[in-house]
């Protein structure tokens, strides 16, 4: 064995070691058979992405009074949770009815506990999600939309080392230049909207926006990579059942949050509907459906693709900003915007692809030197034929490579 290969002595073909890691057997599998329908469902996923996260900005701004929130952020988000839960039970209810028969019932009580157990992991995602959805509120406070769309797009470079680290994930260096292309694009938008004279937590306001922008780029960014990472190590079990437990722990983090504040600010934070609009509601029911769909991307799909997704919806969320609230849309973004695009097209074109060895117990025939001189001396038949008729066989020699 050479670095993790396998190489037969009689025909030189290359196997995968057993002790590769892999993230499971079961998405290895979905992963090496990529159907008509995934490609169309990765499109609608990037569409659906797109018009999502492109409101997700301007319904908060929307959300604000005099520049300031009139509900408690983590009630919205708490709300969010419950929605995404309600959600995943009636389809879980759905998909138990519509079972075929033999099939393993989803609502019996083995199964959840079962599942629960193998879905542990997906804790860990959503406590950070609850830490990234109170950010995103303050994040707002000191950016426009389309700004706070351009500084979240620097969560690519930190997703794919994390993926390099925990889900061995390979990139070329072509794909390492697009995501380093993504981060000069997103530089040439210069962050200009904050406004002068504020401050975050007590310190200057050009630190407490770099304060905020390092943790709202780094806790998502390992939500993502952990969700993604815990979805597919389960790839069997219904993705509505994952999501439950998921949007369960997401809601029990953030009640937990309400109950902290009601201890801290007094008893009125137990008021979770205090301060809601239609404009705020609007904002918890395409919150849901993102982190909804969400889910989607990261078992079926991938997470860079999902970041990529986000990206274009940028152009969205800067249009309607511009078109809504007066924002000027500066040469800067839009410059930052066109590499962004080329930066994408580089990552997924086929010729950056990594040409990697055949994983997953997949055999990889090669031509050694040895094979390509025996090729070129079968021509020679004659001098074969004498050179076995002057060669003792022995009997074990004569025996075939294969059984019989």
């Amino acid at each position: 064995m050479k670095n993790g290969i396998l190489e037969c002595s009689v025909c030189h073909s290359r196997l995968v070691s057993p002790t590769s890691k892999t993230v499971s057997r079961a998405y290895d599998r979905h992963k090496s058979t990529v159907s008509s329908k995934q490609r169309a469902l990765n499109v609608l996923l990037v569409v659906g992405d797109c018009i999502l996260v492109g409101l997700q900005p301007i319904l908060v701004y929307m959300s604000k009074v005099d520049g300031k929130f009139n509900f408690n952020p983590i009630s919205v988000n708490f709300l969010t949770e419950a929605a995404k839960v309600l959600f995943a039970v009636v389809m879980l209810l759905f998909q138990a009815r519509h079972q075929k028969v033999g099939e393993k019932p989803l609502l019996s009580v083995s199964t959840f506990v079962q599942a629960a157990r193998n879905n542990v992991l997906l804790a860990v995602p959503a406590l950070l999600y609850a830490v990234n959805n109170y950010l995103k509120f303050i994040m707002q406070l000191y950016f426009n939309p389309a700004t706070v769309k351009m500084l979240s797009n620097l969560k690519v470079l930190v997703i794919a080392v994390l993926l390099k680290i925990v889900m061995k994930r390979r990139f070329s260096v072509i794909q390492w230049e697009a995501l380093a292309l993504l981060l000069i694009g997103i530089s040439v938008n210069q962050l200009r909207s904050l406004p002068e004279g504020t401050t975050a937590l007590g310190l200057p306001v050009a630190a407490g926006a770099y304060i905020y922008t390092l943790i709202f780029v780094t806790v998502p960014s390992m939500a993502s990579v952990f969700n993604e990472y815990a979805l597919k190590s389960q790839y069997d079990t219904s993705i509505y059942l994952q999501n439950l437990f998921l949007y369960g722990y997401g809601a029990i983090f953030n009640l937990l949050g309400i109950v902290g504040m009601a201890l801290v600010k007094g008893p009125g934070n137990f008021d979770i509907l205090q301060g809601l609009s239609k404009a705020t509601m609007l904002l918890i029911c395409n919150n849901a459906a993102q982190g909804i769909l969400s889910s989607f991307f990261f078992k079926y799909a991938d997470t860079i693709l999902k970041k990529y997704s986000s990206t274009v919806a940028t152009i969205f969320t800067g249009i309607a900003s511009a078109a809504l609230f007066g924002h000027s849309l500066t040469i800067n973004f839009m410059l930052g915007i066109s590499i962004v695009f080329i930066s994408m097209h580089q990552f997924f074109s086929p010729l950056s692809k990594v040409k990697d060895e055949q994983q997953n117990g997949v055999l990889e025939l090669v031509e050694p030197e040895d094979n390509q001189r025996s090729r070129d001396s079968f021509v020679n038949m004659a001098a074969g034929a004498n050179d076995e008729a002057t060669h003792r066989v022995g009997s074990d020699d004569r025996q075939p490579l294969l059984p019989r």
